[in-house]
């Protein structure tokens, strides 16, 4: 591979869609670095001579911001800015045959698992060596650990198993390497994410081995978070519960993508649960770990979702009092079990039936928070902007959940743990100040 003229090589990597996706990259940059090839995540310049973008295919706005960034650079690769455009990721392991026949200008198109082929392509050699070793996107204070890869759930509205394949767990001695070498980089929170991550083990280990894991992975020294998202809810392993409950490390804090509060649509979405069911769930964390932060997951207007079967979603919500709440609107998507039935909710009934759901979560988020005013908190300091200290307590995860700001004159230094007093809350932050020991 050559660039124009004596320029060197230098690989922009892009990456859209969720944090599994930002870890896919890390992998690569890490790879190429290693291959002594010049590669950076992202850059502001208009300096690299080849650009590998790593797609996302979950849903219709994320498929079109992933499409319209190929488009971007295929049109700088025209205007002779870029030498070569590489796809990788979902979007490019969904519809690779369509896409070649639409966008021929992209020199080469690979899955979610082609890491290989695509470095063959970049004239590096995957190098087993480097299993565990992570260059980090994000500040450094925190990591994402993907613990496995795909998933074996037959939920009917998700294509991910198309696009990520079936459920793969790492093994624990190579998840507790990487920890270690992460955590020798300054990484104090492991945030733990999967496709589904109860379902960890039970491919490698015969058996649910989640539990384990996360004692595992709380006896590597310079890790003082652990943080568990995307946990599914049918044969959820409770004892995960007792080592949240009783170890240190492992934060009072469970990511649980419910989908639905009604059952005749969570039979409709093949989730193999009922409302009562998960209520039942709900119940047995509350009373296994007290104080647990739960965050969920919804879907406003599936195929065959009535106004009652809303109704129920809404009721479900109020009575749970979900800690943090996240909700999507359905997507139509192509070779899914939904694509079989009708898309008969609007799109702007879907639309009102989310900023409803959010509306009364942001009620039930001002009431918890309000309830931490005059509370003193241990808060991991994330960044300052605007002359204030943005951090989190253990019961929030970056980017997604609430911000604690605090307004202080000490320096506090990006990824240290402070003790802070909440003076005051509002829907989605906490303020407080400094308490000095």
């Amino acid at each position: 591979m050559r660039a124009k003229g004596n320029k060197k090589t230098k690989v922009n990597i892009v990456t859209l869609g969720c944090s599994k996706n930002t870890v896919d990259s890390e992998v690569l940059l890490t790879q190429l670095k290693g291959n002594g090839i010049d590669a950076v995540h992202e850059s502001k310049k208009d300096d690299a001579n080849i650009v590998v973008i790593n797609t996302c295919g979950f849903i219709d706005n994320a498929k079109q911001e992933s499409i319209d960034t190929i488009l971007r650079y295929v049109d700088a690769k025209e205007e002779g800015l870029v030498e070569k455009v590489y796809v990788t990721g979902c979007l490019s392991q969904r519809y690779k045959d369509e896409l070649e026949k639409e966008i021929p200008d992209v020199d080469a198109w690979f899955g979610t698992r082609d890491l290989s082929r695509l470095l063959k392509q970049l004239n590096a050699n995957y190098k087993h060596e480097l299993i565990g070793e992570r260059i980090l996107t994000n500040p450094s204070h925190y990591a994402y650990l993907k613990i496995s890869e795909g998933c074996d759930r037959p939920c009917s509205f998700c294509a991910i198993p198309l696009m990520r394949g079936k459920h793969i767990s790492r093994p624990v001695e190579e998840l507790v390497k990487e920890a270690t070498n992460l955590a020798r980089q300054g990484t104090r929170e492991l945030l733990l994410i999967a496709q589904d991550s109860t379902y960890y083990g039970l491919d490698l280990y015969k058996k649910r081995n989640l539990a384990e894991l996360l004692n595992r992975l709380g006896d590597v020294d310079g890790i003082d978070w652990i943080r568990l998202h995307y946990a599914f809810p049918t044969g959820f392993p409770e004892d995960v519960l007792d080592v949240m409950a009783s170890h240190p490390k492992v934060c009072k804090y469970l990511d649980i993508p419910l989908q639905h509060g009604s059952t005749r649509i969570l039979k409709l979405m093949k989730r193999g649960t009922t409302r009562e069911k998960t209520e039942a769930l709900l119940k047995t964390i509350r009373s296994k770990v007290p104080g647990v932060a739960i965050r969920t997951t919804l879907i406003a207007g599936h195929p065959g979702e009535t106004e009652d079967d809303f109704e129920e979603m809404m009721t479900f919500v109020e009575n749970s009092r979900f800690d943090r709440m996240g909700v999507f609107t359905y997507s139509h998507e192509e070779n899914t079990h939904s694509y079989t039935m009708e898309d008969n909710v609007p799109a702007e009934v879907k639309q009102q039936r989310m900023e409803s759901l959010l509306e009364l979560q942001a009620g039930i988020s001002l009431e918890l928070n309000e309830l931490k005013v005059g509370q003193i908190m241990k808060v991991l300091i994330d960044r300052r902007e605007g002359g204030q200290y943005v951090g989190r307590t253990e019961f929030d995860s970056p980017e997604v959940d609430n911000e604690v700001i605090i307004a202080s004159n000490e320096y506090l230094r990006t990824g240290d743990f402070v003790m802070v007093r909440i003076t005051s809350a509002s829907e989605f932050d906490l303020h407080g100040e400094i308490i000095n020991s």
